[in-house]
């Protein structure tokens, strides 16, 4: 089962649930992603979310989409929203929830595709994987951009995880390996099957404001959560 993640999406939503996926990171050890918060309505959402759909205008690209919730609720709201996943079975439930628009694919594979706003939740900028691929990223990002567009996204300071005497171990082992402390590494298990591992990446917003620059890209703090999260908003422009 190599799309774990997919399958139990597709479960929950044919009324197959039995049990949680369980992840393991190099940060947290094991944990549990419980299937119905990833099913959640708007009033379920935390506030960060709510107020990224609130800012959301114009023709939307929901990367990394998920279940969909958040597209849904803009496609109800009356947006031209496409979900996009490189999950066949994230894909698939979207579909079965009536989603009208999706993409099975990675950003990388939309050539002449062009948005107003490109919305990234649930940690989306964790989907660049690591710090020397945010360039990268953040570049194709800007080529998916109308003129005028935005980009909407979360993420988290992961510092907090460690206690002061991990973090001054943890950045002198991250110094001589040319890492950053936010880059996580996963492994998803789902029904006795594992994923591959895969990169995320967890970054503070004086980070991502420094590579945002560099880019050309205006970035604001739009707004802080409870949990060391933030809501970004990136616009081209000084």
């Amino acid at each position: 089962m190599r799309d774990v993640f997919g399958q139990a999406l597709l479960d929950y939503q044919s009324g197959k649930y039995k049990e949680d996926i369980i992840t393991f990171s190099t940060v947290a050890g094991q944990d549990k992603m419980p299937l119905p918060y990833l099913f959640r309505n708007f009033e379920a959402m935390p506030a960060i979310e709510q107020q990224a759909l609130k800012l959301c205008k114009g023709n939307v690209l929901d990367i990394g989409c998920g279940a969909g919730n958040h597209a849904l609720y803009l496609q109800e709201k009356g947006l031209d929203v496409t979900g996009l996943d490189v999950s066949e079975g994230a894909i698939s439930t979207c579909k079965l929830r009536g989603l009208k628009k999706t993409l099975n694919s990675t950003i990388y594979g939309l050539d002449g595709m062009k948005f107003d706003t490109l919305l990234l939740l649930m940690n989306g900028i964790g989907i660049a994987e690591s710090l020397s691929k945010l360039d990268p990223f953040l570049k194709q990002l800007k080529q998916l951009l109308l003129p005028g567009g935005q980009v909407l996204l979360d993420s988290s300071d992961i510092i907090y995880m460690f206690d002061e005497e991990d973090i001054y171990e943890k950045t002198k082992s991250l110094i001589r390996s040319g890492q950053y402390y936010g880059e996580v590494t996963f492994t998803m298990e789902y029904k006795g099957y594992s994923s591959a591992p895969f990169q995320w990446l967890y970054l503070d917003y004086d980070t991502l404001k420094a590579h945002t620059r560099a880019h050309g890209w205006s970035c604001e703090l739009v707004m802080e959560g409870e949990h060391y999260d933030y809501l970004a908003r990136l616009s081209l422009g000084k």
